[in-house]
This record gives C-alpha cells, sequence and structure tokens, in this order.
C-alpha cells in the first residue's frame, strides 16, 4: 500500500488492518445504526399519529434535544482527548454510555396518561439524556481511525467495514421496528416493545464496539499521547472550523445529514398518505439500505481509482437527481419508485462512507500542522450530524405544518386537506433535493484530495 501526501510525517504504517478486528470494532455501529434510525424513522410519527401531539410541537420537541446535543458534543470531544491524554484510551466514556439502550426504551415507554404536550415532554426529555449518551459513544468511537497509525487508504477501509455494519443495524431496525410497533395500525403497546426489543440488541453491540476498540489500539498502535489539550469552552468549535479543510467538508456533511434524515423521517407519511399504503414502509426502507450494504465495497473501490472527494460529490448530485423523481410520487409507478429509492441507497452508502473517511483525513494533515485532537474535530463532526438529525425532522414537520397536516391519535381518522397531501409529497422530494445541491456546491471547496494520488 501507497502512502499518500495526507499521511502524517511519521508514526504512519502501511500494514492492513486484520480482517476480524476490524469487524469486531465496526460491530459497535449496529447499536449506533439502531439510535441512529428508529427515532429519526419513528418519532415524529409516533407523536403526530400515536400520541396526538400537533406537528409544530412535536417538530420543536425533537429540535430541543438536537439543539443540546449539538451544543455538548464539541465539549464531549475535548473531554475525549483530554482522557486519551491521561489514560491512553478513550474507553471509559464508551462504558458509560452503555446506559443508552435504557434511555432508548424509556423514549418509547410513554405512560398512559400523557397524551398532547405531555407525551411530548416526555420524549423529549429522554431524547435530552439518549443523545448524550450517544455522543459519549459515538465521539471516542469515530476518533478511532484518526487515533491509529494508519495511512488514507486503510482509513477509508476500517471506514467501510463500518460502513456495512452501521447499514445493516439500520437496515434490520428499519425494517424491524415498523413492524414490531404494529405495522398497519401502530399503537403505544407496540411501541413500547420494540423500545425493549431493539435497546437489548444495541447493547450487545455497544459492547462489541467496546472491544473492536481496544483490539485495533493493540494491533496498530498510536502515536504518543499528546498533553492534555488546553482548548475549553467554544474555542473547540472554532478552532476545528478556521480548517480550512475541514470547513467545507463539515458543511456539506450538516447539509447531506440534514437531507437524508429528513428523507428518513418522512418516509412512514409518503407511505401511509401518497401511496395509501403504510405498509410499503418497510419495503422503502429495505429498498433503500440493501443496496447502501451491496454498494459499499463498489465505492471503496471508487475511492481508489479518483479518490474519495470526486466520488462523493458524484453520490451528492445522484441523490439530489433522484429525489426530484421521487417527487412524482403516486403518479409514477410503485416499480419506478422503489427503484429510485434502490438509487438513492447507492448513493447514500458513499454519503456516508467518502464522508466519515474523510474526517481522519483531515484530522491527519491537521496534525501535521499540530493544531489538532482528534476528538475535538470528532465531536465538532458529530455535532453536525446531530444537527441534520434535528433539522431534518423538523424542516418535514415545517413542510407538513404549511401545508395544514392534522395530527391523530392511535386509531382516529382524520381526512387530510390536498394542501397537506402536497406537503407530504414535496417536502419529500424537494427539499432534501435542493440540500444536496447545496451541499454539492459547498463540498467542490474541499481541496485536501488534490493533494493525494490515490494507489492503484
Amino acid at each position: 500500500m501507497t502512502r499518500t501526501p495526507l499521511d502524517p510525517a511519521v508514526g504512519i504504517s502501511t500494514v492492513a488492518l486484520p480482517r476480524g478486528r476490524l469487524a469486531a470494532f465496526a460491530g459497535g455501529s449496529i447499536g449506533m445504526g439502531v439510535w441512529i434510525t428508529v427515532p429519526g424513522l419513528l418519532l415524529l410519527y409516533f407523536l403526530t399519529d400515536v400520541l396526538a401531539v400537533s406537528p409544530l410541537v412535536a417538530g420543536f420537541a425533537l429540535l430541543v434535544p438536537k439543539i443540546a446535543d449539538v451544543l455538548l458534543h464539541p465539549f464531549v470531544g475535548h473531554f475525549s482527548d483530554a482522557q486519551r491524554a491521561r489514560h491512553g484510551h478513550r474507553l471509559a466514556l464508551m462504558l458509560v454510555a452503555c446506559l443508552l439502550p435504557l434511555v432508548f426504551a424509556g423514549m418509547f415507554a410513554v405512560p398512559g396518561a400523557l397524551h398532547g404536550n405531555g407525551a411530548a415532554i416526555w420524549v423529549a426529555g429522554f431524547y435530552v439524556l439518549g443523545n448524550l449518551l450517544y455522543a459519549a459513544y459515538q465521539v471516542p468511537y469515530l476518533s478511532t481511525p484518526a487515533d491509529l497509525a494508519i495511512d488514507y487508504h486503510e482509513r477509508t477501509r476500517l471506514m467501510s467495514f463500518r460502513m456495512v455494519v452501521l447499514t445493516v443495524g439500520i437496515l434490520l431496525s428499519g425494517v424491524l421496528a415498523p413492524e414490531i410497533v404494529g405495522g398497519d395500525d401502530p399503537t403505544r403497546r407496540g411501541y413500547l416493545l420494540m423500545g425493549v426489543v431493539l435497546a437489548a440488541a444495541m447493547l450487545g453491540a455497544m459492547a462489541v464496539g467496546i472491544t473492536g476498540v481496544r483490539r485495533l489500539a493493540a494491533v496498530a498502535g498510536t502515536p504518543a499521547n499528546p498533553a492534555p489539550p488546553p482548548l475549553r469552552g467554544v474555542r473547540v468549535l472554532l478552532t476545528s472550523l478556521r480548517d480550512p479543510h475541514f470547513r467545507p467538508l463539515v458543511i456539506a456533511f450538516l447539509l447531506t445529514s440534514t437531507a437524508t434524515h429528513l428523507v428518513l423521517a418522512a418516509v412512514p407519511y409518503f407511505t401511509t398518505y401518497e401511496l395509501g399504503d403504510s405498509g410499503l414502509t418497510s419495503v422503502l426502507i429495505a429498498a433503500f439500505l440493501a443496496p447502501a450494504l451491496l454498494a459499499t465495497p463498489a465505492w471503496l473501490a471508487v475511492a481508489r481509482r479518483i479518490g474519495k472527494q470526486r466520488g462523493l460529490l458524484l453520490a451528492q448530485a445522484v441523490f439530489a437527481g433522484g429525489c426530484l423523481v421521487v417527487a412524482l410520487g403516486h403518479h409514477a409507478p410503485l416499480a419506478v419508485l422503489v427503484a429510485v429509492v434502490a438509487v438513492l441507497g447507492i448513493a447514500f452508502a458513499a454519503l456516508q462512507l467518502l464522508a466519515f473517511s474523510m474526517l481522519p483525513d483531515v484530522v491527519a494533515a491537521a496534525a501535521g500542522r499540530k493544531i489538532a485532537d482528534a476528538g475535538s474535530y470528532t465531536g465538532v463532526w458529530t455535532a453536525a450530524d446531530s444537527a441534520g438529525g434535528a433539522l431534518g425532522p423538523y424542516l418535514y414537520a415545517a413542510c407538513l405544518a404549511i401545508g395544514g397536516f392534522v395530527g391523530s391519535g392511535s386509531g382516529d381518522d382524520v381526512a387530510q386537506t390536498a394542501s397537506a397531501l402536497d406537503a407530504v409529497r414535496y417536502g419529500f422530494a424537494i427539499v432534501p433535493a435542493v440540500l444536496l445541491l447545496a451541499a454539492f456546491l459547498i463540498q467542490r471547496r474541499y481541496t485536501l484530495d488534490r493533494a493525494a494520488t490515490p494507489a492503484s
């Protein structure tokens, strides 16, 4: 494997990481996939169509926890850097984060007496705590590729393992969760059962991921521990955003994350109100994620051939174009919609794999200038991901509210107006297309890949 100009000057290994240890590391992504997918897919619908929360209040209930999440992630990253400097690893935070499955189950265990605003407060409270625990796991977990003494291409290979397993977690939870909650007739009891079942799976996966982080550190080695980073407060955020390589990458990622989370939150509405069959939710989720799983090795080859930047730009353009086709809604044959969703899934694989593998490249380049701490950069990155997770559902909820969509309780039959149905469709398709176009234009400003010549 050839060293590229992006590698730090010293301490880089060109030896391929063992597949077994890569798989163990990637195993933690199944648990993270559950947390990424289920709240994004079901919480908005759970609030508006099961707990009788109005769309605007429901969107606000999902936005506030994410705002707190965005503010906390950079500080979690700084704390993770300090822990590594003192102890040589970041595992303490990850162990505390194993409380996340308990909070996940509690988020869906809304007491029967609560509905409307009271239910929204319950969900939002658990969501705030869950996001903090998620950050405590995700930030040190995603700092691992930057901590290891590996080169440009091996970082992509490491993240490709993570992407495959993450997609499995997203696929399984995205398909199983709607079925467990009741399929065409979701109930509170169904949501509670789903929360308990998936929480158990999440806990096991998180434990595997912690073991994987330990084993990778043992086999790959890490550069010498830096002194505890001096940054405090908002300076953690500003330092990374001043990085000319990191800034366009993270802004484009924020827009991409917003678009993909919006699509995820909108699927149950699109299948129920636009296609007239809520059972198609699992079909579209599978059509989206199964191709993403299969496409990851192909995108790894594309990155080696043309570089990560060009591959990411291609995926952004394809995703935006596919969303415009989905805007046809019920006017297009179902087979065509499913095929287009599959194309979106193929592009989604690159949006995740290439963006996440470019993050440690940026950290490595910054470390060469003696300004980087992996946890601090990763904290800002995961804050952007969380912001996208908040803005996506909120933007869709705002579209529904503008269209006059009316929330309802479980079992209620509420007729929606023509404008509300238009909001369901165009919010699902047009808004993500605009976001991905903006991401494409900003991503073009990223120049770090120009210094690298991918190995053949």
